[in-house]
């Protein structure tokens, strides 16, 4: 190899090392609803292998999944056996652990394949609340032509109908909140959208959009 081409080439991983040490991944805060309306899939699964492959400039890890149920993208991917990510978590890879928890995987499809990341909502099925659990089995998607406004000062409004106020940042200090565990913004008569839990019966309430 030239002494010019070599050198290209150890400047490029250089290149390469000094952003995956400084460029942590960033995501903005999303409620749940906004990861299943904005996902492609999202399944119950249970990781039962992973590996490495080498492929781009880190790798991508291939995860092995055991699929226990689909709640979107039956258009998309039948089955779900393989569920892809970047090998580094500063590119926004995710950490799964094999043989130990059901997770619930949120993700887009390229190319065939299933790939999600830091930004997407991965969460261990156990921690989710029942009104997410119920969220994600049907109520979310009543909701997917609504929007869901984040508020990260004071004074906040809504500015249309479609929108709900989503304010737990301001007093739960962000994800998981109490609207982000407990309420769906769903759509109501007229394409008016308004928070909903709907937990037992004596817990029904439909309230406004600048509640909770």
């Amino acid at each position: 190899m030239k002494p010019c081409m070599l050198l290209a080439l150890l400047l490029f991983s250089l290149v390469c090392l000094m952003y995956q040490a400084s460029d942590a991944c960033s995501c903005a805060m999303s409620h749940p609803q906004d990861a299943y309306c904005h996902s492609d899939i999202v399944i119950r699964a249970k990781v039962v292998g992973k590996k490495l492959l080498d492929d781009g400039p880190f790798g991508t890890l291939r995860y092995t999944v055991k699929q226990m149920k689909m709640y979107k993208g039956f258009d998309k991917i039948q089955h779900v056996q393989y569920v892809y990510t970047d090998e580094s978590e500063s590119m926004c890879g995710v950490k799964l652990d094999i043989n130990k928890y059901q997770y619930l995987i949120t993700g887009r499809v390229h190319d065939g394949k299933l790939y999600t990341g830091l930004c997407n909502f991965n969460e261990r099925w156990e921690r989710l609340s029942l009104a997410q659990k119920k969220g994600i089995n049907h109520r979310y998607q009543l909701g997917c032509n609504c929007r869901i406004k984040p508020c990260y000062s004071l004074p906040c409004f809504v500015t249309s109908k479609n929108e709900c106020l989503w304010t737990d940042m301001l007093s739960h200090f962000g994800f998981p909140g109490y609207q982000s565990r407990n309420y769906a913004c769903v759509q109501q008569k007229e394409g008016y959208c308004s928070w909903y839990r709907g937990m037992s019966a004596r817990d029904k309430l439909n309230i406004n959009t600048t509640d909770p």
